[in-house]
């Protein structure tokens, strides 16, 4: 009667090592593409009395502050609008404001959970103008933080008055 357990024990792993090996091998998840990787835009500035900057800009989402607005995300994630971090134009602003040592300021307003640009080289929009994005020649339809910059993007900030 001894025989007949181990049978079953010898039976048992032949038959578990059989499924082992002919199982299909488990995929591993591909990994994730980085969305955030950084992409090189042409960025405008555009101010009422003529061309503040102009030049091309390597940005990613990043955290962005200000004097006004203090430092948030601005990363593409802001309001939902991306479901990771991607580059956008106002990082991109934040980018060129840095590299070439002109300031910028804006609102935060935690509603929108993004900024409004109020400021861009000592000139304001005030109560008469804002400081309008548009992408590729369409004004975006969220905010600056909020927006994914794909690679050679047209990026533009234009002095705007009501």
């Amino acid at each position: 009667m001894r025989r007949i357990p181990a049978r079953r024990s010898v039976i048992t792993t032949v038959a578990l090592g059989l499924a082992l090996a002919t199982a299909p091998a488990v995929a591993e998840a591909a990994p994730k593409p980085n969305t955030n990787a950084a992409v090189k835009v042409d960025l405008t500035v555009q101010g009422p009395n003529g061309l503040l900057f102009k030049g091309k800009i390597k940005t990613k989402g990043h955290d962005v502050s200000t004097a006004t607005g203090g430092t948030h995300k601005c990363d593409g994630t802001n309001g939902g609008a991306n479901p990771s971090k991607v580059p956008t134009p106002t990082a991109a602003l934040d980018d060129a404001a840095r590299l070439n040592y002109f300031g910028w300021d804006g609102t935060w307003y935690a509603s929108f959970d993004d900024y409004s640009v109020d400021t861009i080289k000592n000139v304001s929009g005030g109560g008469s103008a804002y400081w309008s994005i548009s992408v590729n020649g369409t004004p975006t339809p969220v905010g600056g933080c909020q927006f994914k910059l794909n690679a050679g993007d047209q990026v533009a900030f234009t002095w705007t008055s009501f």
